[in-house]
Parts: structure tokens; sequence; C-alpha cells
């Protein structure tokens, strides 16, 4: 596509926004709008409301439509990552009307796909595209009220009644003014907060929030406070039934800065906007900007140079992707801060993935392995996903592991109070696959760690994840202080009542305490301790973590899980960032790493994984994952990805394939590496 081609058009959700935006795009210089995808193409005066587009039936019809180079999405809240999804995946550049998602997770999937697709997607806040906008920040940016202390900036209305179901109030839908109008003004606050840094924005170093929650569950009326870290403090408001003055107001050492209405900017069809600036000493100024351009045009423009440009995101001062990320993390705050979560974001409303798809595992990257015991095959990696905090961010990573090939995933009472094994239960049993899942469960840490516990614990934990039994089971810590056989007499009670189905055995206990449990368990008829959970890293842990972490990365211990044949579900697999760029010998701002990793010993097998990385095209992580899988014993490395991009990065380890030469190689430096990417 060269620069002097339009970009043609299609829109999903032909609604009043979409009518605003089709406008724009008869009024831009990039568009022009050939298509629309509409669930009723038959509705009376739709042709009307956008003249010369083909009307498809369906929106999934728009998708394999040719002539269509760009779809601008306006549908309900919650189906704006789906079809952003299928959108990108077919090919198409994407503008996503805000919010770009329901959450940052689901915003960050959608970039995911666009990083993986090549092609374009934006968030449309169509003030941001304006140049009154961009003259506001100029004048922050200049000091033209000094130095800027505090911002308070609405965004409210009030609807005639409440209406159960229209939009606006209906949690089905995502209703109420945080998700329709509430990321507004926050979005204009780090904007500000970043002109006077010198940056696009700034995020918010805390954020405290609150909301009156009406009849149908949605926030009527809804404010926050954001505190930057650089000092700057950032009231903010919005509402659905309550009428505000919506004047953003900056307050500065030396005067203020106003402004009626700004993400209307000049006006949507163009003419003057005012900016007040009213210093200290008295006296007041306005700035007009005139705009014969419309508000929308600016944004089909912005986007449409985005993409033909070969960009795949707004430049300043629209919204880049790290800009949208960060204003859908504070409305997360915000609502958590609430406890707003809409019905559409609970379990049994949320039965298929993000895109749609019924969850399978399609793209199977991930092998499996059979391990003595269990009853199907479990993935050569296992997902810890302890992080999350609700059911909507932490199934669309589940679902990724899983559509990966993954099938083994980790979890324990002590996580979060329950927490994540709640989610792994609930999306267990919304998807139907625990008979496809291995499920490891761990009990009895310290200061618990006692045979009574593992029983009270694991019947907690059985009932947190929807099932009647787990798969592998681990002791979390060890007590020295108890007689071995007590515990192994306690694991195999579970294991005959049918409640532990596989093999068990203990995390961060010493090999010498394992071999005095094999011992007792073979004189007394009971199960063998069968597997361990112990660190294991190209690293060595120098001293423990946590109290009571055991490390198994030495030579003495790699000789014994050998000739045991133990497996190994080895937590911190990758050294905790030691194999990234935030360590290094210069690099001693993280006081864990250093701690814990910091030896030169760990540098030099740091600089060769560096050298073999550099000769795979690979990055030292994967190296450092690759060298836990392949080592001569079973070894389930434990990985804990936040968002899809590090689960893909984490996966990129399966592509090394090493030799044992190269194992000892990067351990001890003590062979020429001999390594294949596979």
């Amino acid at each position: 596509m060269t620069s002097l081609q339009k970009i043609r058009w299609g829109i999903i959700g032909p609604g009043n926004i979409a009518k605003a935006f089709a406008a724009g795009i008869a009024h831009s210089e990039t568009g022009t709008l050939v298509a629309i995808g509409a669930r009723n193409p038959g509705k009376p005066g739709l042709a009307d409301a956008f003249p010369g587009a083909r009307i498809h039936d369906g929106y999934a019809a728009l998708l394999t439509d040719d002539t269509v180079d760009a779809v601008y999405i306006s549908t309900p809240h919650p189906s704006h990552a789906e079809w952003a999804i299928k959108a990108l995946e077919a090919g198409k550049h994407v503008l996503v009307e805000k919010p770009m998602g329901l959450t940052a997770f689901e915003a960050d999937a959608m970039m995911h796909v666009a990083r993986r697709t090549g092609k374009f997607l934006g968030e449309a806040y169509m003030y941001r595209l304006h140049p009154q906008t961009r003259r506001l920040a100029e004048l922050v940016a200049e000091g033209t009220i000094g130095e800027v202390q505090l911002i308070k900036s609405s965004f409210g209305f009030a609807m005639p009644s409440v209406l159960p179901e229209h939009r606006l109030y209906s949690s089905a839908l995502a209703g109420g003014g945080i998700m329709d109008v509430g990321g507004y003004p926050i979005s204009m606050a780090r904007l500000i907060a970043g002109a006077t840094a010198g940056k696009p924005f700034l995020d918010p170093q805390s954020v405290t929030g609150s909301a009156h929650l009406g009849q149908t569950g949605v926030d009527e009326w809804a404010s926050a406070v954001l505190h930057f870290d650089n000092g700057i403090i950032a009231e903010v408001s919005c509402s659905v039934s309550v009428a505000q003055d919506n004047v953003l107001r900056i307050f500065g050492s030396r005067g203020r800065i106003e402004v009626d209405s700004f993400w209307f900017a000049s006006g949507k069809e163009g003419g003057v906007g005012n900016i007040r600036v009213l210093p200290s000493d008295g006296g007041s100024e306005t700035i007009a900007v005139e705009e014969k351009g419309w508000l929308y045009a600016f944004e089909v423009d912005a986007a449409g140079r985005a993409i033909q440009e070969g960009l795949q995101e707004f430049s300043w001062p629209g919204m880049s992707w790290a800009d949208s990320l960060g204003n859908l993390r504070v409305m997360d705050k915000w609502r958590a801060a609430a406890g707003l979560e809409f019905s559409v974001e609970k379990p049994e409303n949320r039965t298929t993935t993000l895109s749609g798809r019924k969850l399978e595992a399609r793209l199977k990257r991930i092998p499996k392995k059979a391990l003595h015991g269990l009853a199907r095959p479990a993935s050569v990696v296992a997902l810890g996903f302890e992080d999350f905090r609700t059911f909507s961010s932490a199934s669309i990573l589940l679902d990724a592991f899983f559509e990966q090939g993954g099938n083994l995933f980790d979890t324990a009472f002590h996580y979060a109070q329950g927490v994540p094994e709640a989610l792994f239960g609930q999306w267990q049993r919304n998807r139907g696959v625990r008979d496809d899942v291995v499920l490891i469960g761990k009990g009895a840490h310290t200061p618990f760690c006692t045979p009574e516990a593992i029983g009270k614990q694991l019947a907690v934990s059985l009932e947190r994840l929807q099932t009647d039994h787990v798969d592998i089971y681990f002791m979390h810590r060890d007590n020295p202080a108890v007689p071995v056989g007590e515990f192994v007499d306690a694991m195999d009670a579970e294991v005959r009542a049918g409640r532990i189905r596989g093999p068990f055995g203990g995390s961060n206990w010493t090999r010498e305490r394992m071999e005095d449990a094999i011992a007792y368990a073979q004189k007394n008829g009971r199960q063998l301790p069968g597997v361990l959970s112990n660190n294991f890293s190209l690293a060595e842990m120098l001293v423990p973590l946590w109290d009571g972490c055991v490390a198994s990365s030495d030579e003495a211990s790699r000789a014994w899980l050998t000739a045991r044949q133990m497996p190994n579900f080895a937590w911190s697999s990758q050294g905790r960032g030691f194999f990234t760029e935030r360590a290094g010998r210069d690099k001693r701002d993280n006081a864990e790493l250093v701690r814990a990793w910091y030896s030169e010993g760990n540098f030099e097998r740091r600089d060769r994984a560096i050298e073999l990385a550099r000769r795979l095209g690979k990055r030292p992580i994967h190296v450092a994952l690759a060298y836990v899988l392949a080592q001569p014993f079973p070894s389930f490395p434990l990985i804990g990805p936040r968002t899809l991009g590090e689960l893909d990065d984490s996966l990129e380890a399966l592509d090394i394939a090493l030799s044992p030469e190269d194992l000892e190689w990067l351990a001890y430096g003590a062979a020429a590496p001999k390594h294949k990417a596979g």
C-alpha cells in the first residue's frame, strides 16, 4: 500500500458512535468507507446512515470482504476483544472504540495478536488526535502555569432515567461510567502528568477509587484519585446518572488552565476550542484553537497515516499500546477498589476463549511426556499463575497455555489465600477439561508443616479446585522435627482415599530427606515418594529465596537426580531474571537478584548462555530454560508468565536441543558446545 492509496474502511457495529466515525471518514484525507457489518442488515434507515457502504449480513461476513483494509469496531464493550482478534487474524488493520478491552489483560491479548499479524491496532480516544490536545500538552510542558501540582477532570452526564435494558445500565454489556467515559479523564491526567516530565504519558504510582453501584450493578457515578511519582495528584470522576460540569482544571505553581469538555475539542464538525490560562497574579488569557477539520476525521487520518507508513500503533499524542495498557490498568484498579465486576466477566458467562472459540489444544507447540504413576502424559513445562485475581484475566493465560498443548498446572493451598486455586477450579469446570489436565497440588507450608495439615488443607484445596483429586501432590515445605514416616503415612492415606491419584513427594526437600522417605515407604508398604520440586536452574541459588527453600542445581544434586531418575518440577527455573537485562555485574539495584544469584560462577554461566544464545539467534533466558528441559532426568520446569507475550517467549526454549556436552559446558565450562536448534 502506497501513501497515495486511501484506506478502505469497514465498520463493525453500526450504532451512533459508528455514524460519527463514518462522518469522520467522509471528511478525512486518507480514508473511504466501503462496507459495514450488521447483525440486522435490513434495519430501516441503515443504508441512509452509511451512504455508499455495502451492508454485510453479520460481522464475520465483513471480515471476508477483500476490499476492506481496516476495520473500526464499535460494538458494545464486551465484544471488542473478540472482534478485534478475529479482524486481525483475518488480515485487517483495526481501530477499536474505547475502551480497547474490558481489562488491560484483554488489551494485551489483542496487542499480542497484532504483533503476530503485523497489523495496526489502535484505541479510539478521538480527542487525543485533535490539535487542541497537542497544544494543551505543549502549554504544560512550556511551564505556562509553572510546576503542575493538581489535576481535576470529569466526564459525567445524567440519563433521563435508569433503563435496565440500555447498554449504559447493563452489567451484561459492561455499562456504567468507568468503562464508558471514565477513561477520558484518566487518559488526560496521564497525558498532562507525562507532559510535565517530557514523556508521552505517566502512569500513577497509586490509584484509589470508589463508585456507587446502582440497582443493575453498574457504577452510576464514581471518583478516583491518581498519585504520580512526580508529586502530581489527579482527581477524576465520571457518571451516567449525575450531570457534572466537565471542566478540565490543571493547577500549577503559577496559575491554572481550564478547558470545557476537552474531549469535544473544537467541536465534532470543526470550530473553535478555547484553552483558558489563569495566572495566579490575576488576569486571564484565552488561547483559541480553531480547526475546520471534523473531530473524528483527525482520528481517521492518524490511523490511516500510521497504516500507510507501516506502523502498528498511533504516534503521540494518540494512544500508543503502552498508553492504552496504562490507562486500562488504572481503570482495572478503580474497578477493583469499587468492587465492580460485570456479570459478563463471571465464569458462567465466559465459556469460550477471548476470541470466541471453543477451547481446544489446536496449536500443540508444547510436547508431552509420560511420567510414572500418571494416568496421562504431562506437558514438559508447567504453568504457574498465582499473580491473577479475576477469572476474566486468568482465563486468558490458561486458555492460551492449553491451546499451545500445555496441560500441566501448578497450584498450592498457600498461594494468595487460595485465589489461584479457586480461579483454576472455575476454569477447568467452565471449560470442561478436568480429564485432559494434570493438576499439581501443594500443601503443608510452614508454619503448618505437619502430617495433620496435609489432609485438612487438601480438602480445602479440592473444594476450591472443584475436583475430587489432584494428579501430583507435594508437601510445600519440610519439617525435619517431624519423623519423615509420619509425612509419608499422611500422603499415602490420601492416595488410598483417592484424593491423590498420582505420584507425591516433597517441595524443598533435601535429597537425604527424600532417601529416608523412600526407605520408610519401602519398609512399610507405602507408596514410594516419587517426585521432587526443588529450585533447579543454570544459575545456582546461593542462599534461600525464602525460608525453607532448597536448591538442587549443584553437581552432587544433579548426579543424584540422574541416578535416581527422580522427576524434579523446577521452580525459578530461569533464575528469576538472572538471565535477562535486569542482571549484570554492574547492576545491583535488585536486592533479591544480588543476594540469591550474584556470584562469579553464576556470571560465568550467564556469559556462556549469552554466547550460545547469540549463535542460536535466541536470548540467554531461552538457553537457561532449555538447560533445565534437557537434563538427563525427568525435568519439568515451572514457568510463571503474566502475559501472552511472556508465555510465547518462554516457549522459545522448546526450539533448542542441547547435547550432554552442551549441558556440561554451560554448567562448568568443561567442554566445547555442540548445540543445535531443533
